[in-house]
């Protein structure tokens, strides 16, 4: 029914996650319909994805090709002593934008997920070690994602890292709670429970 040329573009950008085939037909549509150049912008921009972007060596973030290692572990002015840890490359964003971390950051890779054949063996824990004996690390701070996977990730970090031979080594986790400007009524009972059991001091 559609051009193949068409029909290969709603293909392709129905492998992007969240896209399903009628969001597809409206982006490709809508490149066939806006200016060539907008399209080209995007080839461009996608044939050099790959070739562009790396992960650096240390923190695991993610880094212009022609960098040796991440600014944010480079920068003398981060404090090389507390290591954040994420699961992905992309939360590290959301947490700089806050202006409130002077430390550096380690990326997982991902979350412990047995059914997707994620073990810990295939997240970046072994590199985390090394580095908390190499940097001279006192505080960890677990910053996985409030989800089933994310939760048996902390308390496998949690445990592992027990197990170092760091004796002044902290351990601590984001808070979890009720967010600013959320009625009680409206938080989910995981949301209420993390607050009750995080409560502090008045």
């Amino acid at each position: 029914m559609l051009p193949k040329s068409l029909q290969d573009t709603i293909d392709a950008l129905g492998l992007l996650p969240g896209v399903g085939p009628r969001t597809a037909e409206r982006y490709a549509y809508y490149l066939f319909r806006s200016d060539e150049k907008i399209a080209k912008s995007l080839i461009d921009s996608l044939e050099k994805l790959h070739s562009g972007v790396k992960l650096c060596p240390v923190t695991f973030a993610l880094i212009d090709s022609s960098e040796e290692v991440s600014p944010l572990y480079s920068d003398p002015t981060r404090d090389k002593s507390t290591v954040l840890v994420v699961e992905e490359p992309l939360d590290i964003f959301a947490l700089e934008q806050t202006k409130a971390y002077k430390g550096t950051y380690h990326v997982l890779g991902g979350a412990i997920s047995p059914i997707d054949g994620i073990t810990a063996d295939k997240l970046h824990i072994k590199e985390l070690e090394e580095r908390i004996k190499k940097d001279h690390v006192s505080e960890v701070i677990i910053a996985t994602n409030p989800s089933v996977e994310g939760e048996s990730t902390a308390l496998l970090l949690q445990k592992m890292l027990s197990e170092l031979s760091v004796p002044s080594l902290k351990v601590t986790r984001l808070a979890r709670g009720l967010p600013l400007g959320v009625d009680l009524s409206y938080a989910d009972q995981i949301t209420l429970s993390a607050a009750l059991e995080n409560r502090t001091d008045l």
